[in-house]
């Protein structure tokens, strides 16, 4: 088994030839034991996103890469890892503020087309569309190289994820769960409304009695979870071909920083609590293993001291130079104006 140094982070962000990915299995289990009901994501018009492979093999999402993604960045918020990046907060409403590092979409998020950060962030993207340059994305938002951005709806400029993870179970069996509601007093029997309308409303979920809780209202089989008979896992990619395609100004220092963020990324243990129904934590029967890969497919599992990685990322990001932290402020008219530009650009197209 390698341990990991920093020598070899090193060569990971620097030779050209050297390996492609680093990736993590982790095996997770229920709070509640192997067995255990757990609840995926529910999408509009979807429900549960479940697959069905060709064996009958039923795979569900139960936590996807976007949000894993979201669930990790604010890491880079809190010590010891808040040094690392700039700090941009931004104010909003009544003395209320948001981080650059809560916007989901990142630096191409329509948050930052609000604020004067939109001119810098622009400036920033064509620089990569126009000449390879990242350093100007790494100064501003570093996290956008480490977890991928689209700027969709400005230059179009898009840079993949460097640090993605996924959490799947297999061979799940979806269950249902039903409910009813019912009301703390009879009000048609107090004259708030009379029995006919009563009737009329009971068991309608979209009646207006209903939808405020005035009457009795059923909710049938609504999804209720899933049993995994297979394995939960969840798998993190660091993807080095892309990191080392990374350049500009200070190329080097800049992909020893971005490499550093990226794996202090990966290190951090995964967000336990999901969702509602869904508390996950690692199977000590089954350890997690990191594996260095190579460009034939060989698979070196390697030894990681958290400590090493921090130290490391440390270390490049002195040498990189953060960038400053910011206090910006949400502007109403830079939103409606980004407003009437997609207006005028759907009628126009």
């Amino acid at each position: 088994m390698l341990a990991v140094t920093a020598e070899m982070i090193d060569a990971w962000a620097d030779d050209v030839r050297g390996p492609v990915a680093l990736h993590l299995k982790e095996r997770l289990l229920p709070v509640e034991g192997e067995g255990g009901v757990i609840f995926p994501p529910t999408y509009a018009d979807v429900g549960y996103n479940i697959d069905d492979l060709s064996d009958g093999t039923k795979l569900a999402t139960i936590d996807s890469v976007g949000s894993q993604a979201n669930r990790i960045e604010p890491i880079f918020q809190r010590r010891p890892y808040d040094t690392l990046v700039p700090q941009i907060d931004i104010s909003y409403g009544n003395e209320k503020k948001i981080s650059i590092l809560e916007a989901g979409h990142r630096l191409g998020d329509a948050l930052i087309r609000s604020t004067e950060l939109h001119q810098e962030a622009q400036e920033a993207f064509l620089l990569f569309i126009d000449k390879g340059d990242a350093s100007k994305l790494a100064k501003l938002a570093p996290t956008s190289l480490v977890f991928g951005v689209w700027d969709s709806r400005g230059t179009q400029a898009k840079l993949p994820r460097i640090v993605q993870s996924v959490i799947r179970a297999w061979d799940v069996q979806p269950l249902t769960r039903s409910a009813q509601y019912t009301p703390a007093l009879d009000y048609s029997a107090l004259d708030v409304f009379s029995e006919d309308e009563k009737q009329k409303s009971e068991g309608k979920a979209e009646s207006p009695l209903a939808q405020r809780g005035f009457v009795h209202v059923p909710a049938p089989r609504a999804p209720g979870g899933v049993v995994a008979r297979g394995p939960i896992e969840r798998d993190v990619t660091v993807n080095l071909i892309a990191l080392r395609r990374l350049d500009g100004e200070r190329g080097q220092a800049l992909r020893r920083y971005i490499l550093g963020l990226c794996l202090v990324a990966a290190i951090e243990p995964v967000d336990a609590f999901l969702r509602q129904g869904c508390l996950l934590v690692p199977d000590n029967r089954s350890p997690a293993q990191w594996n260095l890969v190579g460009r034939q497919g060989r698979r070196d599992p390697l030894s990681t001291e958290d400590n090493v990685v921090v130290r490391y990322a440390e270390r490049a990001a002195e040498e990189f130079g953060v960038g400053p932290r910011r206090a910006v402020s949400f502007d109403k008219a830079r939103a409606k104006q980004d407003v009437k530009s997609a207006d005028k650009k759907s009628k126009l197209g």
